[in-house]
């Protein structure tokens, strides 16, 4: 799995991976629950991963979206 975008966000989490559910591209949301045990509100950023082979497609919908991905 590549990591296709992270920010502490939830608004942006969201919309990612309903635009990524659309295209019918697997996703998984990592360090969901990170916040919680280290006892802060949302400081520390989620990751959303996709597959190494939809990882092309999955930045041209973020691209599309004008959401920034990471490197």
């Amino acid at each position: 799995m590549k990591e296709l975008l992270r920010t502490n966000d939830p608004t942006v989490i969201a919309l990612a991976t309903a635009l990524l559910k659309v295209e019918e591209i697997p996703c998984f949301t990592f360090d969901v629950n990170m916040s919680v045990l280290d006892g802060s509100l949302g400081i520390l950023p989620q990751r959303v991963m996709v597959a190494d082979r939809d990882l092309f497609m999955a930045r041209a919908v973020m691209r599309d979206a004008e959401i920034h991905t990471s490197p």
